[in-house]
């Protein structure tokens, strides 16, 4: 009597714990191996992923689904999952190979896990989220390991959300370790507050706020946690499965048109605990469709330094909002048809008024070589059109494939005392003249390390700031020898030294007959001479002559002097 006893009330506290409801972050995908090793004698040839429980309850697993959006494999069987404890989940096919390394189940349509990245959700027979991983490449933070052969590992269990900071690739000598604690297993915290990125409108009543982790979506569902314009009323706010760092919010009133409102999240925790700071404003309002002229480019740089990365920045010049996922930037093949048409975003960002967006296809690279002075402005995206560094062509378009702007940029556009143009940008003077004009485009200055990704061009209104004066006397010379007015004399005087100067002659047709300076480096004041030869120190013959006279800095400050002179003769 005594040992049925015992029997039963066994059995009910296994039923006891057993019962217990899945609860968000009880079991979680704690491995996954999504580019398996093709010939290795440590691990088989097939991928998997690999469950936790991190609870203190055992989980029966029968009708749990594992989900990447476009399949969803439901466990068929029985299997309760202890505390503490492993189970690896894969592909029929694969259930014997990996059966070896530890307690496996084999399911019907399993994920295809893609190389490149993939969103994996584990959820409950009753559809709740249990856990949910975007994984990419770069979660491996290690170049040969990505490439294939190597799982990817969860570093702290206890920090179930914590992305990209919390994978990494697996160090155990077999690429992985299935069925067991992950060889990068360590502390790993979050101790960092949830950051609300962006917003945007999907209709006049409906904002999503975007965040860059999961939320809890207790405190995410509190409507008074959020501020739209102050006054504005939120009817509802609905943190989005499966990763729960989106929340919808369903306005009382309509937005306007042409307007830019601001959105304030409090009191909002990530999974952690980590409080939200009060300062988090966003700003949204209703998107429009970009027309000719509305985003134009603003800087390029095609010519990176070692290790560096290609960029072309755009600024938003007109006065309303736009989405990033309905922009693309492409090229021009040879026969000038559009090549390499590339979406800037996958989904939803706002560019208002006046912003700069860059768009790269190496974002780290570009923050390591020049000041980024607003890292969220920097786009990137999975590789950029070929943009040849001699000379090319870039072309910004719409949702309807039409141009906002084109740009066939020119090497020789460069500020000419630069011979390695090796990491330097072309950067455009003034937003508000053409694009294609030559003379609106400059080297980014030097003292701002060649390249101003982010924010405003260092040459913007570089054609009005070089000051000083260029005097030509007399206005008629008779280069004779005859001792009298046999030379122009070109004066110049600048408030400080350092200025450099070309001074070139053209014909009354516009032809070039004489380079009478090259690169001069100029003192405060001074003068050059003209002689009356041309190129091969030939006389000219009478007539009116232009003197081009252009003027540079160091720092790619530069302005144009243009000057008429009699060249006169005996007869």
């Amino acid at each position: 009597m005594k040992n049925i006893l015992c029997c039963l009330l066994t059995l009910c506290c296994y039923v006891q714990l057993t019962a217990q409801p899945p609860a968000r972050y009880h079991v979680l995908v704690h491995e996954i191996m999504a580019n398996p090793p093709s010939l290795s004698e440590l691990l088989p040839n097939s991928k998997y992923i690999e469950l936790y429980n991190a609870s203190p309850y055992p989980q029966d697993l029968y009708e749990w689904k594992i989900s990447d959006g476009s399949s969803m494999a439901i466990i068929s069987e029985h299997f309760v999952l202890q505390p503490d404890s492993f189970v690896i989940i894969c592909a029929m096919s694969g259930t014997q190979a990996i059966s070896v390394f530890g307690k496996t189940i084999g399911v019907s349509r399993f994920p295809a896990l893609r190389v490149n990245g993939d969103r994996l959700s584990l959820l409950s027979p009753e559809n709740a989220v249990i856990h949910a991983v975007q994984y990419s490449r770069s979660w491996y933070k290690n170049e040969l390991k990505q490439a294939g052969g190597w799982s990817l590992e969860m570093i702290d269990a206890k920090n179930p959300c914590g992305g990209a900071d919390n994978w990494k690739a697996s160090t155990d000598r077999r690429g992985g370790t299935p069925g067991s604690y992950n060889s990068v297993a360590a502390g790993n915290p979050d101790q960092n507050a949830p950051q609300l990125l962006h917003a945007y409108a999907t209709d006049s009543l409906h904002v999503t706020l975007v965040f860059d982790e999961s939320l809890d979506s207790t405190q995410a569902s509190q409507s008074k946690n959020f501020t739209f314009n102050e006054t504005s009323i939120i009817e509802r706010a609905t943190p989005m499965a499966p990763f729960f760092n989106t929340v919808l919010l369903k306005l009382g009133k309509p937005l306007a048109k042409h307007t830019i409102y601001q959105v304030q999240a409090k009191n909002i925790y990530d999974c952690a605990g980590n409080t939200i700071s009060n300062s988090a404003i966003v700003k949204t309002g209703l998107e429009e469709m970009p027309e000719s002229g509305d985003m134009v480019i603003n800087e390029i740089l095609v010519n990176p330094k070692a290790n560096g990365a290609k960029y072309v920045e755009l600024y938003n010049r007109s006065q309303r909002i736009f989405n990033l996922k309905s922009l693309h930037i492409a090229g021009r093949n040879s026969s000038g048809e559009l090549s390499e048409i590339k979406p800037l975003r996958t989904e939803s960002a706002l560019i208002f008024p006046g912003d700069f967006v860059v768009v790269t296809d190496d974002a780290v690279a570009v923050k390591q070589q020049y000041l980024v002075k607003t890292p969220d402005a920097l786009l990137e995206i999975p590789s950029m059109p070929s943009f040849p560094m001699a000379s090319g062509t870039v072309v910004v378009l719409n949702a309807q494939g039409e141009a906002t702007d084109e740009l066939r940029y020119d090497e020789r556009w460069h500020f000419e005392l630069i011979t390695n143009t090796k990491g330097v940008a072309l950067e455009r003077i003034d937003v508000n003249q053409p694009t294609q004009d030559q003379h609106n485009w400059h080297s980014a200055a030097a003292n701002a390390g060649y390249g101003t990704p982010t924010y405003q061009n260092s040459q913007t209104g570089a054609h009005t700031q070089v000051t000083g004066e260029i005097k030509i006397s007399p206005g008629i010379f008779s280069p004779d020898n005859d001792g009298h007015d046999d030379y122009l004399s070109i004066h110049y005087r600048f408030p400080e030294p350092g200025y450099v100067c070309n001074i070139t002659v053209f014909d009354a047709r516009g032809r070039i007959v004489r380079f009478a300076v090259r690169n001069g480096l100029c003192g405060t004041e001074g003068f050059f001479r003209w002689d009356g030869l041309d190129e091969n120190k030939q006389p000219l013959s009478m007539g009116m002559y232009i003197l081009l006279t252009e003027v540079y800095t160091l720092s790619g400050r530069t302005k144009q002097f243009k000057q008429v002179v009699t060249l006169a003769r005996r007869r």
